[in-house]
């Protein structure tokens, strides 16, 4: 699976706007994950309201952000393959690419069942 080709430009996850296609898993994966960040590795809330962030200014080292990770992966039941492929993205690209990951694995799952 390519992330790459899942990088969407969304403007801003925090405040959802009415005219970005944001899936409600993505929305709900900027919520966890946020949340994780602030009361976890003790982020700045007021950094995701930038919407240009990227997930190498939230200053995580690499177990921060395989820490952060595992949450997900918890929660949706899967494994994400490379969690350093994340760091040089933008927090919304990372949102959006976890968001196809755990939509792929959905389908996968139902298709097995």
């Amino acid at each position: 699976m390519a992330v790459e080709r899942v990088a969407h430009s969304w403007w801003c996850l925090g405040p959802i706007q009415s005219n970005t296609s944001v899936t409600a898993v993505a929305s709900m994966l900027f919520d966890q994950i946020k949340k994780y960040l602030v009361e976890t590795a003790g982020v700045d809330p007021q950094k995701f309201e930038n919407p240009e962030l990227k997930v190498a200014d939230l200053e995580l080292d690499s177990l921060g952000l395989i820490e952060m990770l595992f949450e997900v992966e918890d929660k949706y039941g899967f494994q994400i393959p490379d969690p350093m492929v994340f760091l040089p993205m933008s927090f919304a690209e990372m949102v959006s690419a976890i968001d196809t990951m755990v939509q792929e694995h959905s389908q996968s799952q139902a298709l097995k069942n």
